[in-house]
């Protein structure tokens, strides 16, 4: 509900001076919350928390389908997904919203880009997983914000402050040390880092809802994967129905596993200031960080110490700078 001072304008403003009192800015968050201003804080802080939780938590849902190629694990993914989302908006009588995007050339062309992005974002994570590279997967996601940032730059002719030059400048050690450690460029952490930072500087471009947008990314590459599998299955390599019921099971699962985080974080972030999803956002690389070395006993070498000690510190820098930068004005 809008404040005093937004009802009744400048001469409420006046009246409190002369009074001796601070009117509150029509900005600023109230210092209490009250009814079903708390309440609706504390369900989108449960929202957000729950999707990183998924996300953190993820790995051990693709370690159960190891028997499964990773490129079929990617095609149940989507396939699945585009069902659930579809069946929530045809609930939520929004297919309607789907259909203006397909009207558009610019948003149509725009989401086809996403969903190449998202895509290969998808498929090199639960290759990651498969092949016991979650330390590098985690490192990617750590490092995403900070490409977010150069992206904007780029792309957005946003300028970066000194603390946002210092963490760039420490994220980008602490990756020179990961190469010169193991003498190899960390391609996942990059690609991942990369793809969901363009991933997400398009999808800015583009006047639609998450849940919209991602159910047209899913279905644009559902004719793809079901005729993908659909071949898989003729030439005997198919897992769908040929490995067991559990199986089957967790497959369409993997649906449930794409689309509900997204539906949560979406109904969290509206909610929340954003300084707290800043921070919430790295619950998800710290649990799949940790499921690395302690659950799947990843080598944790001294060179993945040194790296990730640079990066640790410039996300700290960052958040500090972010925290600053979104503090509510004092009046």
């Amino acid at each position: 509900s809008p404040s005093i001072a937004a009802r009744f304008g400048p001469s409420w403003r006046s009246s409190q001076r002369i009074r001796g009192k601070r009117p509150e800015p029509d900005d600023a968050p109230r210092r209490e919350l009250r009814g079903p201003h708390l309440s609706a804080v504390r369900r989108g802080l449960l929202a957000t928390l729950g999707a990183f939780l998924i996300w953190g938590l993820s790995p051990l849902f693709w370690k159960l389908l190891l028997e499964v190629p990773a490129g079929q694990l990617l095609a149940h993914r989507v396939l699945w997904a585009a069902l659930i989302l579809a069946c929530s908006l045809l609930w939520q009588r929004r297919l309607k919203e789907t259909r203006e995007i397909f009207t558009s050339a610019r948003v149509f062309l725009t989401l086809t880009a996403t969903t190449i992005l998202i895509s290969a974002n998808w498929l090199i994570y639960i290759w990651a997983i498969v092949t016991e590279r979650i330390v590098q997967a985690s490192l990617g996601y750590y490092i995403n914000p900070l490409v977010t940032v150069l992206l904007a730059m780029v792309f957005l002719s946003e300028r970066l402050n000194r603390a946002q030059w210092i963490a760039v400048g420490l994220a980008t050690v602490g990756v020179a040390a990961m190469v010169w450690g193991h003498g190899e460029v960390p391609w996942i952490s990059l690609t991942l880092a990369m793809s969901f930072g363009l991933y997400g500087l398009l999808r800015k471009q583009v006047q639609a809802e998450a849940e919209t947008g991602l159910f047209v990314e899913t279905a644009l590459l559902s004719p793809l994967v079901v005729i993908y599998l659909l071949r898989a299955d003729r030439l005997g390599h198919g897992a769908f129905g040929h490995i067991g019921i559990t199986t089957d099971t967790l497959l369409m699962a993997s649906g449930v596993i794409t689309a509900l985080p997204l539906v949560l974080f979406t109904h969290g972030a509206r909610r929340l200031p954003l300084t707290t999803v800043g921070f919430l956002q790295y619950v998800a690389p710290t649990l799949q960080f940790l499921l690395a070395i302690f659950v799947f006993r990843e080598p944790f070498t001294r060179a993945h110490l040194v790296a990730f000690l640079f990066i640790w510190t410039a996300l700290a820098v960052f958040s500090w700078d972010l925290r600053y930068r979104w503090r509510p004005p004092i009046p």
